[in-house]
């Protein structure tokens, strides 16, 4: 994993260094002193079709207007997963077939569903969009005005939260949520330790580079590697340094989510080391599916709900603490395309997974699929806004007022996701 000056700048972490680099000091960092909610943030890149993961089954005006192909049956041997307490009391909400973890947490009152969720701003481009989420806000103006994610106006504004292993992204770079974040954490993988690209030597020249600088990039560089060896020297390894396998705790088969499995492995094993990790990102990619979209659906959702599945077993006794919310930059067309595949849209689908959720119901309104209903004509109007969920979700761990979080936005008060 590359890690570079530019890089540093960015994110304060792309990479990792041994504790045994020379002029680095190995921090101790005791585990938090009280039970905070740990935060995991899912994001489904692409653009999610959450019609097609979370169908409106039995609803006339879908089943008139969407190919068969495309949404969940409520019958015979493809049908989905019928979910209880649905918004709507006449119709069958029904999970994909191949959501069988994700429908398991739901029956179990784990996980919610808030449909007809996202952007109240019409923005159909990826970039727009996904850096309108990143940011936490729901308009192109304040892209402008804004650097930072969201997650580090919450880390500023709630500073029981912060730390300098207290926020990570799973992957081999910082997400956007964090952006800014001096002290955030990219950690793709610990399956070999970590340590720097380049070996000794590299390792050598990043130290020095590093080593006496005042300004803001040596400092976050100087952070970012003694956090980094911290985590390096608390990977379990035999008496020939040899780094011992990471086994997961339960019924977590993070093999069966392929390339979604291994950062949601990786973050279990960081939560476990008791290091302080508070705050989370992981992603998950694919989701823009304009063409042959049945068979890569299936198979994202496969990897999505197993995934999740394994994750949840895996820190079994982080349940009560942990939120996980997934969220996507937009959802996809009401009408499928002559390639068999959906078109950017609006609202998309929303989960909550926590085990203080109250779960195993929907949140939030449903706006209907008749042609007056519908945005624009074409689309499943935004009936929650993205920010009143992830506003719940702060609030539940005690933070900040909104609008310090989120810019602009109005709270629109809780939706009630959460119980005592």
């Amino acid at each position: 994993m590359p890690l570079s000056r530019r890089t540093l700048l960015k994110s304060a972490a792309a990479g990792a260094i041994v504790a045994s680099a020379p002029g680095l000091t190995v921090r101790s960092f005791a585990a938090p002193t009280r039970e905070r909610p740990l935060l995991v943030v899912v994001h489904l890149r692409g653009g999610a079709d959450g019609l097609n993961l979370v169908s409106p089954a039995t609803d006339p005006d879908f089943i008139a207007t969407r190919t068969s192909e495309l949404r969940v049956a409520a019958d015979g041997s493809e049908a989905g997963y019928a979910l209880a307490n649905g918004p709507d009391g006449t119709i069958d909400f029904r999970l994909h077939p191949a959501a069988g973890g994700l429908a398991e947490l739901y029956k179990s009152g784990a996980l919610a569903i808030i449909h007809a969720a996202g952007l109240t701003d019409g923005t159909r481009s990826h970039f727009v969009a996904t850096d309108m989420i990143e940011r936490g806000v729901a308009d192109g103006a304040s892209l402008s005005r804004l650097r930072d994610g969201w997650l580090t106006r919450y880390l500023r504004a709630d500073p029981a939260s912060t730390g300098p292993i207290a926020a990570v992204s799973a992957a081999g770079a910082v997400s956007g949520e964090l952006a800014e974040w001096p002290d955030a954490l990219a950690v793709a993988d610990l399956s070999g330790g970590l340590a720097p690209a380049g070996g000794p030597q590299a390792r050598e020249v990043l130290t020095r580079l590093y080593a006496t600088g005042k300004d803001p990039v040596s400092e976050a560089g100087r952070s970012a590697l003694s956090a980094m060896a911290t985590i390096d020297a608390a990977v379990p390894r035999d008496p020939k340094g040899a780094v011992i396998p990471y086994h997961p705790d339960a019924a977590a088969p993070y093999d069966s989510a392929a390339e979604f499995g291994r950062p949601l492995r990786t973050l279990a094993q960081l939560i476990k080391m008791e290091l302080g990790v508070d705050i989370a990102t992981v992603d998950i990619g694919g989701w823009d599916m304009h063409e042959y979209q049945p068979g890569r659906f299936k198979t994202g959702v496969t990897h999505l709900s197993n995934g999740i599945a394994a994750f949840w077993n895996d820190t079994a006794r982080y349940h009560d603490r942990m939120v996980l919310v997934t969220i996507s930059e937009f959802g996809r067309r009401l009408r499928s395309n002559r390639s068999l595949g959906t078109d950017h849209g609006r609202a998309g689908v929303m989960m909550v997974l926590g085990g203080r959720v109250k779960g195993g119901r929907f949140f939030g309104r449903w706006p209907g699929l008749a042609n007056a209903q519908l945005d624009e004509g074409v689309d499943l109007a935004v009936a929650t806004d993205y920010r009143q969920i992830l506003t719940e979700i702060l609030r539940h761990r005690g933070a900040a007022p909104a609008d310090r979080i989120f810019p602009g936005y109005v709270d629109k008060g809780p939706l009630g996701i959460f119980g005592a």
